[in-house]
C-alpha cells in the first residue's frame, strides 16, 4: 500500500488520541505508509463537523456504518463506548477493513469470541489498544527478563489504581451498568495489568478472584432525589498461577483517592527484580544481586534512545515520552502489520485471551474458588 485511508469513530478522550496518532505517525516513523484522514464519525452532528475540521479529516458523518462501507477507508479506529464495539467490529470486518479497537473488546466473553470469529473469517488485520505495552521502558523490562538479567522468574505483582470514581457524589452513569460498560474496574483497568503480566511472564492458567462494589448506589442525575444501583465492581483483586510456575498477585481500583494512572508492577526473579510505575513512565528500576552487598541497590534506568523506539521521537535521553506518544507507536505498528512487515500484537485473538482472564476472575469471586482460565 502506498497510502492508507483512515476512518475514526468517536471523538472523546481516546478518539482524540487516535486522531493525534494518525496525524503524527508518518512524521515520527518515516518508514510507514502515508496516511489519509478520510472520514470521522460522531453521533452528534455538531461534534462530528467541528472535530473533523479540528482533527483534519476530509469528511464527517453521524452514521458509523457509512465509515465501514466507504471505499476510501482502509482502516477503522473504534473508540466508541464498549457496548458498540462488537457490532462495529463485525461490520468493519464484513467490509474488509483493518481494525484498531480500544479495549475491552466487548461487554461479555461471548462478544469477544464473536468479534474474533468475524475478524479471522474476514482475514483482516486487527490491533487492540493496549498502548502501555508500547512504552520503551516496559519493552526494555521484557528484554531484561528474556536475557535472564534477574534470573528465573518467581513472582509478578501488579496494581492499577485510579480515582475517577472515588468521589461518592459523582452521578450514576453508563459506566455503572453492566449492559453498557460490562465489567467495571476489571474491564477498564485490570485488562491493562493482565496484558502486561502476560507480556512479561507468559500465559495465566488459573485465577482466584475477589471483586467488590464499594459504593453500591450513586446519585441519578436524570432523576433528582433518586439513586442508581451500581452493577459492576469498583475494586478487584486476584491471585494468579502462570503456566511457567510463576505466582502472581494483581489489584485494581477505580476508587483509590490520589491515584491518577497508578499502573505498575514488580517482577521478582531468583537474582533480582524489576519495578515500574506508569505515573513515572520514563523510569524503570532494576535490582541485581551482584557485587559486594554494601554496593548493591536499585538502579534507575531513564528512558532514552537506547530503548527503542524512544529515539524516533527524541535524540536525547531524559526528555521523556508521554501517553499520546504510545498511541503513535501503536499506529506505526499497525501500519507495518497491515503491510506485512510486523506481526501485530496484541491482535484480537490476544485481546480475547486477556479478557478470558478477567471474566474468570469474576466467576472465581462468585464461586469462591480457583478457576481455570
Amino acid at each position: 500500500m502506498t497510502d492508507i485511508g483512515v476512518g475514526l469513530i468517536g471523538t472523546g478522550f481516546m478518539g482524540k488520541c487516535h486522531a493525534l496518532a494518525w496525524s503524527s505517525v508518518r512524521a515520527v516513523f518515516g518508514d510507514v505508509p502515508q496516511v489519509r484522514l478520510e472520514m470521522l464519525c460522531d453521533l452528534d452532528r455538531d461534534s462530528a463537523q467541528s472535530r473533523a475540521a479540528t482533527f483534519g479529516f476530509t469528511r464527517w458523518t453521524t452514521n458509523w456504518r457509512e465509515v465501514m462501507a466507504d471505499g476510501k477507508v482502509d482502516v477503522v479506529s473504534i473508540t466508541a463506548p464498549n457496548a458498540l464495539h462488537r457490532s462495529m467490529v463485525e461490520e468493519a470486518a464484513k467490509h474488509g477493513k483493518a481494525i484498531w479497537c480500544e479495549k475491552p473488546l466487548g461487554l461479555t466473553l461471548e462478544d469477544a469470541e464473536a468479534m474474533c470469529l468475524a475478524v479471522n473469517k474476514a482475514g483482516v488485520a486487527s490491533l487492540t489498544g493496549y498502548n502501555y505495552l508500547r512504552n520503551p521502558a516496559i519493552i526494555h523490562a521484557r528484554k531484561l527478563v528474556r536475557e535472564g538479567s534477574i534470573g528465573r522468574l518467581i513472582q509478578f505483582r501488579g496494581f492499577c489504581d485510579e480515582d475517577y470514581m472515588a468521589d461518592t457524589g459523582l452521578p450514576y452513569t453508563w459506566r455503572c451498568r453492566v449492559k453498557d460498560a460490562g465489567p467495571g474496574a476489571l474491564g477498564d483497568l485490570t485488562v491493562h495489568l493482565v496484558a502486561i503480566a502476560r507480556y512479561l511472564a507468559g500465559e495465566i492458567d488459573e485465577v482466584m478472584g475477589d471483586v467488590r462494589i464499594v459504593y453500591e448506589t450513586r446519585p441519578d442525575a436524570e432523576h433528582p432525589g433518586r439513586r442508581g444501583k451500581v452493577e459492576n465492581e469498583d475494586q478487584a483483586n486476584a491471585l494468579l498461577r502462570f503456566s511457567s510456575g510463576v505466582q502472581g498477585l494483581i489489584m485494581s481500583s477505580r476508587v483509590a483517592w490520589g491515584r491518577k494512572n497508578h499502573l505498575g508492577f514488580e517482577i521478582h526473579g531468583s537474582t533480582g527484580m524489576i519495578t515500574f510505575d506508569q505515573e513515572r513512565m520514563n523510569e524503570l528500576r532494576l535490582f541485581r544481586h551482584d557485587g559486594p552487598r554494601e554496593q548493591q541497590g536499585f538502579t534507575t534506568i531513564l528512558s532514552g534512545p537506547a530503548h527503542p523506539p524512544y529515539g524516533d521521537f527524541i535524540p536525547a535521553g531524559g526528555h521523556g515520552l508521554g501517553f499520546n506518544d504510545l498511541k503513535v507507536i501503536e499506529a506505526a505498528h499497525l501500519l507495518r502489520g497491515m503491510t506485512g512487515r510486523e506481526k501485530i500484537y496484541p491482535d484480537m485473538d490476544e485481546a480475547r485471551r486477556i479478557e478470558r482472564v478477567i471474566h474468570a476472575i469474576i466467576a472465581s469471586s462468585r464461586q469462591g474458588k480457583w478457576l481455570a482460565v
